[in-house]
């Protein structure tokens, strides 16, 4: 294996090619998401064989802990791999590619001579794909860390985000004239075909990265051993423990986000092909705030732009609860992508400087695992309250639990580059 200073002169060689690549595999991958968005499209689809909001809620619980509660359980496995990029191109083909390309015959076979078995057999392949993206979800956030150096990592990030939502945005208006031409089940056949393309393609620019070969800085132990060091880790470093609650706190104020599409379109009787035209507020305003939180980021910081994310998310939801027409729902999804654009960017990229490079995959893993657990809580939480109380509390708490994961994340939580600079000054 290279020294520290050959793999630095490696990572320096490819960094362009690197950045080339994986901003190519970002902008294909949000296209082709754009066209299953599970936060507009897929809980219309969804409604079309079922009312139940707690129907709906399940989609949001898993849309929001597939992706983060198995990482934890691939954190040791990652740390002890020389290439970080293994997990995501070979394996993550089959965990989290070829379920999307599944749902297309299983809709179009489906979806009108067996509506029940349709509904089941989303939620396994949906399940299928979001948990295996969380499978390989530490790996890919550790290939990042290796291959782009520290100083670039937000601006870098935020200008593969905003390649990516904003192809996705456009993404967003095909689909919507999709439904709109086609209706169900044929416009959501064409759109979940048109997703396994494009993630398709997307795999193919992600096994172009060029990632040197590192030998894991920490010993290799067994699985049980790594579960038994983890309470260690936490009482260590108290600030990594508040960061999590805060954090956790936030995710409860998502609660809402999964019903906002339902609630526009029956409130106001609204067309299946509304689900486009959100689909494009909410990644316009993901793809212009990746731009200007990417910067914000390497400037003055991720906790900046995570408190700012926690209350464009409660502004979004406290927007839904006063809302007299549809109209103001495009302001709530460019708010709620904005708040998307900074938890996403800031969520992953706070964690690699929270800690040491050689405990960085536990630390993505606890990060994404904790958070997952009240990710998940939270739209089963919200699906709860609109059956028993309406949207208009559902909203109303969300909001007000949105403001409480800020001010716990601004008052509780020290900026880590400040805590790094008094520990390398050698103050208390």
């Amino acid at each position: 294996m290279m020294t520290d200073s050959e793999f630095e002169r490696e990572v320096e060689r490819h960094y362009r090619h690197n950045v080339v690549v994986n901003v190519l595999d970002g902008t294909c991958f949000w296209l082709g998401t754009s066209f299953i968005a599970s936060r507009t499209i897929l809980p219309l689809y969804v409604s079309h064989f079922s009312d139940s909001k707690l129907v709906l809620g399940l989609l949001s619980m898993i849309t929001s802990t597939g992706w983060l509660l198995p990482q934890l359980f691939t954190a040791n496995w990652v740390q002890r791999l020389p290439r970080k990029k293994v997990a995501p191109v070979h394996l993550g083909l089959f965990t989290e590619r070829l379920p999307v390309l599944l749902m297309v015959p299983a809709t179009a076979w489906l979806a009108t001579q067996r509506p029940m078995l349709a509904l089941v057999l989303f939620f396994v392949l949906y399940t299928w794909h979001t948990v295996g993206a969380g499978i390989v979800a530490v790996a890919w956030q550790d290939m990042l860390a290796k291959v782009i150096p520290l100083d670039r990592r937000g601006r870098f990030l935020g200008f593969a985000n905003f390649g990516g939502t904003a192809a996705g945005a456009l993404g967003g208006i095909a689909a919507s004239w999709i439904l709109g031409c086609y209706g169900f089940p044929s416009g959501y056949v064409l759109c979940f075909a048109a997703a396994a393309v494009f993630i398709s393609i997307s795999w193919i620019f992600l096994a172009l990265t060029r990632e040197p070969a590192q030998a894991a800085q920490e010993s290799i132990i067994s699985q049980r051993e790594y579960w038994r060091r983890l309470p260690a880790i936490l009482r260590a470093d108290p600030n990594f423990r508040r960061y999590l609650f805060s954090q956790s706190v936030v995710a409860l104020g998502g609660m809402a986000v999964g019903f906002l599409t339902v609630y526009a379109v029956q409130r106001w009787r609204l067309p299946d092909g509304q689900a486009g035209n959100f689909t494009f507020s909410l990644l316009t305003g993901q793809a212009v705030s990746n731009l200007l939180f990417g910067a914000l980021a390497d400037r003055r910081g991720h906790k900046l732009v995570l408190e700012l994310s926690a209350l464009l998310g409660a502004l979004a939801v406290g927007l839904a609860s006063v809302a007299p027409d549809p109209t103001w729902f495009y302001v709530v999804f460019a708010l709620t992508g904005a708040s998307i654009a900074g938890s996403v960017l800031s969520g992953i990229m706070i964690v690699f400087e929270l800690c040491a490079s050689g405990l960085r995959p536990t630390y993505i893993g606890l990060s994404n695992t904790v958070n997952g657990v009240a990710a998940g809580l939270a739209p089963l939480l919200g699906g709860w309250l609109a059956e028993v109380a309406g949207y208009q509390v559902l909203f109303t708490v969300a909001f007000v639990v949105g403001l409480a994961g800020f001010a716990l994340l601004h008052w509780s939580v020290r900026e880590p580059r400040q805590a790094r600079a008094v520990a390398d000054s050698g103050e208390v």
